[in-house]
């Protein structure tokens, strides 16, 4: 364990490192939202990695790294963007300013998924690669589960004709990798239309 908090620790060092190079000219607020993505960023590789079962599954760390992504979402990610900072080396698209309700939906929605993750962590994964998880797989892909078209993805009392969450207790009742599946498409969603694709 402490080996494992170790390397996490090491890894977040080293790719901090990184991202100061990478963020080389940003300052004030711009610089601060580009923090707070890079620590998202690290910490959902960090956790994919868990999810794929390409590392063992630490309930704590999954609740660690919940903790850094919801720190960063809702309002503490909106308050990242007042208006006229889009600035390079800004990678924000103005869609920020001109949809702000969508934008600070996606910011609030991804609050509510990154507790919900942490409080999913106990849970453990679907699968725990020996076919013996917490769900099989027709459960979690097929017929009437959460994650089917008519589940999580389709109008149900958890997802709200918007896609926002209606019901946060459904989401600690799913398995982690379920809910980190659904932080993971929150970000990737919020990306595809607010940020722009460097080259």
């Amino acid at each position: 364990m402490k080996f494992t908090v170790l390397t996490v620790a090491g890894t977040l060092l080293l790719t901090g490192a990184v991202a100061a190079y990478a963020h080389g000219g940003a300052s004030g607020v711009v610089k601060e939202r580009m923090d707070a993505m890079g620590a998202m960023g690290d910490t959902m590789k960090f956790l994919s990695a868990m999810m794929r079962g390409e590392k063992e599954y630490d309930a704590e760390l999954v609740r660690k790294g919940a903790a850094v992504i919801q720190s960063h979402s809702g309002e503490a990610l909106t308050k990242l963007f007042p208006e006229h900072s889009a600035e390079d080396p800004s990678e924000a698209k103005h869609e920020i300013w001109t949809e702000w309700q969508d934008f600070s939906d996606l910011a609030n929605q991804l609050e509510v998924f990154a507790i919900g993750l942490g409080e999913a962590a106990g849970n453990g994964l679907a699968h725990s690669g020996d076919g013996n998880g917490m769900m099989g797989q027709d459960t979690i892909m097929g017929g009437n589960s959460m994650m089917s078209q008519g589940g999580m993805m389709g109008s149900t009392p958890m997802m709200g004709d918007a896609g926002h969450m209606a019901d946060p207790a459904l989401i600690a009742q799913m398995p982690a990798d379920g809910v980190f599946n659904m932080v993971a498409q929150t970000c990737s969603a919020c990306h595809s239309k607010f940020r722009v694709e460097k080259k």
